[in-house]
């Protein structure tokens, strides 16, 4: 039996980037990512979320502008194994007309028509239209605030959805 696939974005249900930059949330503990002679950028990290995320059912998959680097920087902290990833390429931050996200092309082709949850802080109603019109299998696009994070009530409405899909 397949899982879904549970797409993973960093910055913003991870690493709650909008939180008031004096005020660390609570349980987060802060890693400094070095940039090419730029300030480190800083990275707020829950490790709960790890074996949450695992305990979850899903087949985890980066999808962030963070790549495979995910797999070194957050990953660790996390607890998670090494994950596979969406390789954007050419259409990282790539600007569409119709006003989908520049992932959620990407992130459709490699679901495969598998069963998918998508977890981002810059989904929009565009994006969820896309998805329908070119995803035959079940989907939830959903947004987290990138002020908290993911939270008690995120985990719960992944966990509620994975528990709906038909059995393969």
């Amino acid at each position: 039996m397949s899982r879904p696939l549970l797409f993973l974005d960093v910055d913003g249900p991870l690493n709650p980037y909008a939180a008031r930059p004096e005020r660390r949330p609570e349980g987060y503990t802060t890693i400094r990512v070095p940039l090419d002679s730029r300030r480190p950028l800083r990275v707020w990290l829950n490790p709960a979320h790890g074996p949450a995320l695992s305990a979850l059912g899903y087949e985890l998959c980066w999808a962030t502008t963070w790549m495979v680097e995910a797999n070194r920087w957050i990953a660790p902290v996390l607890g998670l194994p090494e994950l596979p990833w969406v390789d954007f390429g050419a259409g990282l931050f790539a600007h569409r007309p119709d006003g989908v996200h520049w992932k959620t092309e990407a992130i459709v082709a490699y679901a495969g028509g598998r069963p998918f949850a998508w977890v981002d802080d810059e989904q929009s109603p565009a994006d969820r239209v896309f998805v329908t019109g070119h995803h035959p299998g079940p989907a939830l696009l959903h947004h987290v605030d990138p002020r908290i994070g993911l939270r008690e009530g995120d985990f719960g409405a992944l966990a509620e959805f994975a528990a709906g899909l038909p059995p393969t």
